[in-house]
Parts: structure tokens; C-alpha cells; sequence
């Protein structure tokens, strides 16, 4: 899989981009504050739908068009996978309603045909490192939970249904909580959200499940090599609430290498709707109360641990920066095995923070994915023979130079 073609206009500090890519390794330099970095969220969004830098779209959007009344952001790349070539495009827009009410709307062709955001499953895929990549392992579970749901998303077009379900049932069902504290009411509304959070609570919940399971199988490896045999790092999900390990049905998974991806023998998935059902219905008075939903996939966890240390809060700096480093790689053959094909590699000035031996590992992976983007300030951070046989561009300003 590989990126023939890149346009954007208005992305960023981008107000034009025409750009054709080769096959291989791709190196971006230039300066701080240049685009570099804009050019692999670009990649990232064609590829998922969301930027990995914020979470407001708007500031996508060139500044400078947007204050000329140009308020929309329009992405476009040609992709080559095996067996076709792919045509995506997003587009960003501010526009106002009737009434004047600005509003955002973001919308995706396929093949220049209209789409929804959860089928560009399999179209572009990524696995993007950034230096702030680090905070993943101490930071904020939402951080952990977002990057298992970005994994998933981008192979799995049913795991992308589930989560806009159950993201926009768990916003219907807040709204409505929050008005039976304030207001009142029958709670027995709650009943049709109730149905519909758990029922896609479920697959989500065991989609990360799976995942977890199968990076585990690569991770650990990894990291040993990274570490010289000195740690084996271990992924760790921890749910909120398992609904397969009510006392009703007398099991408890904490997912460990071996032990299965899935429910136990017997438990069916109607089974776990129900045990879901049965946690909502128990909390109904302390979320009423509370007005919030305290039960689902969007309060689990994932945990990093090397033995019984847990690296997001014993570790170390360098420690943390390993395990991100052996998930990402971890990712990029789980992609690679599941879809056939290798995902395009993304990395932005993450050699400056590795040393040697890392550095070397890491551009091995390089040379066996079908494209990478790599981004530098400085290109002799990479060898001659690298740079020999990557397409080198020179980002300045929003304008790309080919060095070639």
C-alpha cells in the first residue's frame, strides 16, 4: 500500500498542494513551524477521519482562507493497494444555517462517490508515531482509549459502526439522565438507550479485547529486543465493567497472553447484552443522580507493565518512549497480518529521540513497509545510504521542493 498522490488546499498553512509520491521511504525537511508535520495529520485524516493533533476541526482550516471567506479544507489522495487504487477525499467546511448559526460539517468521498466517515475502514491505512506519542503510556486514559478505537477503525468497518453508536447513544443517554435529575420524569425512557449503548457497549468492548490480545503477541517480543532481554512488557485491559465476569455467569478475564480473545465456551454474545442490561438497570438510580453513565467501554483501560511495574506510573521517560515505541511496531505487523498489506509508515522527528540501536530497528521497519514518510530538521541524523535511496522534498512555508 502505498500514498501515488496527495492534494490539499486550505489544510493548514497549505493553501495549495499538488504532490505525486514514490514508493519507499520518503523524507520531509525543513525547518520548525514549515508543514511538515500538517502533511502527516493530512495522511492521518484521509486515513481515519480525525486529526491526531486536536480535537476542534475548525483549526484545520487555513487561517488566512477562512478570514478571505474561504472556510472549508479540501484533502484528496490517490491510494494503490493490492489489488486497486482508491480515491479518497475529505472535505471540511464552516458554513451557517438558516438562522445564521455557524456550523461545522465535515464530509468523505470514496471513488467520488459520497461516503460516511466510518467507511473509510480499509481504504488509507496508517500507523502514525509522534514524539508526544510518549504521553500515551502516563497520560490520560482517554488518550489509551482513543488509540485502540483508531487502530480497530481503520480495519474493521463493523468496529467503527459499533463505536458511532455507542458514542452517540452514551451523548442521547447523558442528555437524557441529566434531564431526569433536573426535571424528572419516568426513567423506564432510559429502556430503548439502555438496549442500544449495550448492545454496541459489547462490541466495542470486545473488539479492544481482541486487539489488546493480538498486540500483546507482537509487543512483548518487541520490547525485549529493544531492551537487550532485560523486560518483557505486557498489555493489560482493564474494563470498567466486564460483562462477561458478572457473578451470574462466574467468569473473569483480565486478559493475560494466554488466555482467550473472546468470551468463555458458552457464553454467548446475547449473553453479555444481557449481563450489560442487568449493570445498567442496577445503576439507574446513582447515574439518574449523578446525571452520567458510569457503566461501559468509555470508562475502561489499557495498562503498561513490565512484570508488576506499571510503566505509566513507575516508568521512567526512556522506559515509556521504549513501550511506545514497541506498540507502534507492534501495530504495523498486526495491520500487516490482518489486511494483507503494509500500512504506510508516519514518523515525525522521532529518530532524534532514539538511540542508535532503536534508530537502527526502527528503519529496518522502514525498509519493509511499501512507503514511509519520515519527517527532519536535519537529514544527516540519517545515513548516506538512506538518504540515497529516499525521495528527499523540502517543506517551506506550505510549498514542497523535490531535492531530486
Amino acid at each position: 500500500m502505498y500514498i501515488r498522490s496527495l492534494s490539499l488546499e486550505n489544510f493548514r498553512n497549505y493553501v495549495r498542494l499538488e504532490i505525486s509520491w514514490p514508493q519507499g521511504p520518503i523524507l520531509l525537511v525543513g525547518g520548525n513551524a514549515q508543514g511538515k508535520t500538517s502533511l502527516l495529520e493530512a495522511l492521518h485524516v484521509l486515513a481515519t477521519g480525525r486529526s491526531p493533533l486536536t480535537a476542534v476541526d475548525r483549526q484545520m482550516i487555513n487561517w488566512a482562507a477562512e478570514g478571505q471567506g474561504l472556510a472549508y479544507a479540501h484533502l484528496r489522495a490517490e491510494v494503490v493497494r493490492r489489488r486497486e487504487v482508491r480515491e479518497i477525499a475529505v472535505t471540511m467546511a464552516l458554513t451557517r444555517a438558516v438562522n445564521g448559526t455557524p456550523r461545522f460539517q465535515k464530509s468523505v468521498r470514496i471513488d467520488r462517490q459520497p461516503r460516511r466517515l466510518r467507511d473509510l475502514a480499509n481504504g488509507l491505512n496508517v500507523v502514525l508515531f509522534l514524539p508526544q506519542d510518549v504521553d500515551l503510556v502516563g497520560g490520560d486514559p482517554a488518550g489509551r482509549r482513543d488509540y485502540l478505537d483508531t487502530t480497530l477503525s481503520q480495519v474493521d468497518g463493523a468496529y467503527a459502526a459499533a463505536l458511532e453508536t455507542y458514542t452517540e447513544t452514551l451523548r442521547q443517554r447523558n442528555a437524557l439522565l441529566r434531564h431526569l435529575a433536573e426535571e424528572g420524569g419516568d426513567p423506564a425512557q432510559l429502556d430503548p438507550l439502555d438496549e442500544r449503548l449495550a448492545r454496541s457497549g459489547v462490541a466495542v468492548a470486545q473488539g479492544r479485547r481482541r486487539l489488546v490480545a493480538a498486540l500483546s503477541r507482537y509487543v512483548g517480543p518487541l520490547h525485549a529486543r529493544l531492551t537487550g532481554e532485560r523486560e518483557w512488557l505486557r498489555l493489560e485491559y482493564r474494563p470498567n465493567f466486564d460483562p462477561a465476569s458478572p457473578p451470574a455467569l462466574a467468569y473473569q478475564m483480565n486478559l493475560r497472553l494466554e488466555e482467550p480473545e473472546g468470551p468463555p465456551p458458552g457464553i454467548s454474545n446475547e449473553d453479555l447484552v444481557h449481563a450489560f442490561l442487568q449493570r445498567l438497570r442496577q445503576r439507574r438510580r446513582e447515574e439518574i443522580e449523578r446525571g452520567m453513565t458510569l457503566t461501559g467501554p468509555h470508562r475502561d483501560e489499557l495498562r503498561f507493565l513490565v512484570g508488576s511495574v506499571d510503566l505509566g506510573v513507575f516508568g521512567s521517560r526512556g522506559q515509556q518512549r521504549t513501550a511506545v515505541l514497541a506498540l507502534k511496531l507492534a501495530q504495523l505487523a498486526w495491520m500487516r497480518e490482518v489486511t494483507g498489506e503494509s500500512p504506510v509508515l508516519l514518523l515525525d522527528e522521532v529518530l532524534a529521540e532514539l538511540d542508535e540501536e532503536r534508530r537502527a530497528l526502527l528503519l529496518a521497519r522502514v525498509e519493509e513497509v511499501e512507503q514511509a514518510v519520515l519527517t527532519a530538521t536535519d537529514p544527516e541524523m540519517f545515513s548516506r545510504q538512506f538518504r540515497e535511496r529516499a525521495a528527499i522534498f523540502r517543506v517551506f512555508h506550505g510549498i514542497l521542493q523535490s531535492d531530486g
